[in-house]
């Protein structure tokens, strides 16, 4: 087991892996760019390093201001954490190259993965279920990008390669618009991610967002932990998520899961990672892998008992995987609601001093956050401040138990999306379950 880890990462995520690090004995180095010196893993951690200014691109971006730091720190390891380098390759090889130890997949399965078109040969070649589309992409002759999409059949989505978060796609509801989304779509993804690369799917109408967690270790064991839906989204960003997903059967679940372990296994991969799928009328279509740790993982943690961040670090440190599938159990249901500071009606975020925080607790509630009386939310980073996880016997007392937890947490002196969350959860098509992904921004403007 490793001696010290390096935090590569803020906010709440940090001070979660802050926590499985002590959990395990081993010291942690908190990083940090300067407007994050008071946050809260940075004054519990072992050694705390400024690494640069205020702007991501001068400081969690910055590779090799993290790997100076692990230098001086004598760290053995770094976890990215998610978002900032957690999916970048390149910083991944930059750290082992260096003699460190990277918390989380090998560069080449990064790669792999991170390209959409080479992900989905990849699933392809693994049984995995996958969209109708380019099979690869798009030629520049027009004519054969109108015949590949008079063959896919319309509707159909135009996306990057390279492209994520919900950017870098654009739907076409008819030849007409086809060349013209190709020709911009392709722009775009040159200027956000530096390759134009695109690809063409068909465009589900009515699916769910539903995810399957995996655990391998790269020595030929591989689990899956059930499915999570999360198909509460805006501009695709997930809101809400629960475990397991609704109205999905065992054997449903248990033959995509089993799809999925065969999936590490042919690729080699190693540590905690998510396959994303559109769910629609009974069938799977995957769409990516994230191959780090979810911002939703503590929904898998409530139902299955297992510490998600701890296997990470275990796997990386070189431990075979300790659990078989058949230890998998998962027990009663979880929510859990995304709390951004922001206004819960123009979603503008709302960074400033906390005056007030109070987490809500009780049986079942689990808080993950950063956020204390008197912390000031920075203008620089994502919004998320809170997680709040609620756990039941059944899928009703989860959300019961959720309601009970947004009415008494207080947070004072900034907006937060919470007014969202109440109404969500007291919202009939939320509470009898299986709502697509276009849902809440069907239901926003009513």
């Amino acid at each position: 087991m490793f001696d010290k880890v390096l935090i590569a990462n803020r906010g709440e995520i940090a001070l979660r892996i802050l926590r499985a690090c002590r959990e395990l004995g081993i010291a942690t180095v908190a990083v940090h760019s300067k407007v994050d010196a008071d946050l809260k893993h940075v004054r519990l951690a072992d050694e705390s390093i400024c690494i640069g200014p205020n702007p991501p691109g001068a400081s969690y971006l910055n590779g090799p201001a993290i790997i100076s730091a692990l230098e001086v720190s004598d760290a053995q390891a770094v976890h990215p954490g998610y978002g900032f380098l957690a999916e970048n390759a390149d910083f991944a090889e930059q750290v082992e190259r260096s003699g460190f130890v990277f918390i989380g997949p090998t560069p080449e399965v990064i790669r792999l993965m991170g390209d959409k078109v080479s992900a989905i040969a990849a699933m392809k070649r693994a049984g995995v279920p996958t969209v109708p589309g380019s099979d690869g992409p798009l030629p520049d002759d027009e004519g054969e990008i109108r015949r590949i999409a008079r063959a896919v059949g319309y509707p159909v989505i135009v996306k990057a390669a390279a492209g994520g978060g919900g950017r870098g796609m654009r739907v076409v509801h008819s030849e007409a618009a086809l060349l013209k989304a190709v020709a911009v779509t392709r722009a775009e993804a040159q200027a956000a991610f530096g390759d134009g690369t695109v690809y063409l799917e068909k465009f589900l109408d009515h699916p769910r967002h539903v995810e399957i967690q995996v655990l391998a270790d790269g020595r030929g064991q591989a689990i899956h932990l059930g499915d999570r839906d999360c198909s509460l989204q805006r501009r695709h960003q997930k809101i809400l998520e629960e475990a397991p997903a609704p109205g999905i059967s065992e054997e449903e679940r248990q033959a995509i899961g089993e799809l999925c372990v065969r999936a590490c296994l042919e690729i080699g991969y190693r540590g905690a990672g998510t396959f994303e799928f559109l769910y629609q009328d009974g069938h799977f279509y995957f769409i990516e892998m994230n191959t780090r740790i979810q911002v939703e993982h503590p929904v898998t943690e409530m139902v299955t008992g297992v510490d998600l961040v701890k296997e990470q670090i275990r796997i990386a440190a070189g431990e075979p995987l300790r659990l078989r599938q058949e230890d998998v159990v998962i027990r009663g249901h979880a929510v859990e609601c995304r709390i951004n500071a922001e206004d819960p009606d123009t979603f503008l975020p709302s960074p400033g001093r906390v005056s007030t925080f109070h987490a809500p607790g009780g049986n079942g509630i689990r808080v993950d956050s950063h956020l204390y009386c008197g912390y000031t939310i920075p203008p620089y980073y994502d919004s998320l401040v809170a997680k709040i996880i609620a756990h039941g016997s059944d899928r009703a007392e989860a959300f019961a138990r959720m309601r009970n937890a947004l009415d008494e947490l207080l947070v004072e002196g900034v907006k937060t999306n919470a007014p969202l969350h109440r109404r969500l959860v007291e919202d009939a098509a939320v509470l009898q379950g299986g709502v697509d992904i276009h849902y809440l921004e069907r239901r926003l403007p009513r």
